[in-house]
């Protein structure tokens, strides 16, 4: 199977879905057990889609509309019911790989985004109520972001650090989850608290898509995460790293977000095969995993030397592309996305609670 391949060469696919029907019906222990699928992410659109599309909370919706509770306080109780079933199906996940694979992921409000102290207190909210080892919580690896990060690893909750879309950003990311070890080394604390760093990929591509020549359309957003995978290995190799590793850190993996393909001339399974590299994670849409495992392959690892990846950024860097500003305008616009998200998610809670009240 392509996904088992995936699997033996050291990479873990995690499904960047999550709803209470895939719960209920079994279709994510299938994934499991079948597809290799070893961790859960999810964001607010995903949660509106999900309560948008299905009957499943009503129930809850309907209990708490007998309550003067915040819409996001329901919220957090819906998506928290959800994963933390995900998470004890994927517990022997962790447990058999010590804490490096096997998570879940829910994300603070994205309301938050310029408010250091507050994601750090709601980070630690979430991750109490969630009540489980394999929980992370995520946060935007925006300035404020990067401070609530350094904190919150070091006050031992579990990070997967998200709209990452440069090697810069990357690097800003990993430096937080190291100088937060090297905190907690000093404070006499366990170092044994994870982190995963989530590039996201596909939105380079449409970002440029009517910007460069047809072929070098879908190259940029895999040459971006060539680079970074080349920074990622140098962590894993230098001095610093190995010091903390030798007290019992984990690495902060490197996780490839947005993988669903956006361009219709392109295979569905781009970014899947284009990104297969040891000790990093692909973080799946439904279809995108469901396409893969139909007629996906495995053509080859990624390099760790990045020599090509930075050919190909120089070579969109000569068509008149600023790399730099592009990635922060794509984390900014990300920021914005997971915001409007997160207000149309509030409002359907809240309708959908007006609607058992009136009733």
């Amino acid at each position: 199977m392509n996904a088992r391949q995936l699997q033996e060469l050291g990479q873990s696919l995690w499904l960047d879905n999550i709803s209470r029907d895939l719960l209920d019906s079994g279709t994510l222990k299938r994934f499991i057990d079948e597809w290799s699928i070893t961790g859960v992410t999810s964001n607010p659109t995903i949660f509106d889609e999900a309560i948008r599309g299905s009957g499943a909370y009503d129930q809850a919706i309907r209990e708490s509309a007998k309550r003067a509770a915040p819409d996001e306080d329901l919220f957090l109780d819906l998506a928290l019911a959800d994963l933390r079933r995900a998470s004890d199906l994927l517990r022997p996940v962790y447990e058999r790989t010590h804490g490096l694979d096997g998570w879940v992921s829910l994300e603070v409000s994205p309301l938050l985004v310029n408010d250091s102290k507050g994601t750090v207190a709601a980070a630690e909210r979430i991750h109490s109520l969630a009540g489980r080892p394999n929980f992370f919580v995520k946060i935007p690896g925006t300035a404020p972001g990067i401070v609530a990060i350094e904190e919150c690893i070091f006050r031992g909750v579990p990070v997967n650090v998200t709209l990452l879309f440069s090697r810069a950003q990357y690097l800003a990311a990993s430096e937080a989850y190291l100088r937060a070890l090297d905190r907690r080394l000093a404070a006499g604390l366990d170092l044994s608290v994870a982190s995963v760093a989530s590039l996201f990929v596909s939105r380079w591509d449409k970002a440029v898509h009517d910007r460069v020549p047809p072929p070098m359309r879908n190259q940029l957003g895999i040459a971006v995460a060539g680079a970074t995978y080349s920074s990622y290995c140098e962590m894993l190799t230098s001095h610093h790293w190995q010091r903390l590793k030798k007290y019992g850190a984990l690495p902060q993996r490197l996780l490839w977000a947005s993988t669903g393909v956006k361009d219709p001339e392109a295979s569905d399974c781009l970014y899947v095969e284009a990104l297969a590299a040891p000790g990093t994670i692909n973080t799946l849409p439904e279809a995108t995993l469901r396409a893969f495992v139909d007629h996906g392959q495995v053509k080859g690892v990624m390099a760790p030397s990045g020599a090509a990846a930075n050919a190909t950024l120089r070579a969109f860097k000569a068509e008149g592309i600023d790399l730099k500003e592009l990635a922060s305008n794509l984390q900014i616009e990300g920021a914005q996305s997971f915001t409007k998200s997160w207000r149309q998610l509030m409002a359907r809670i809240e309708e959908k609670r007006k609607q058992w009240i009136a009733a």
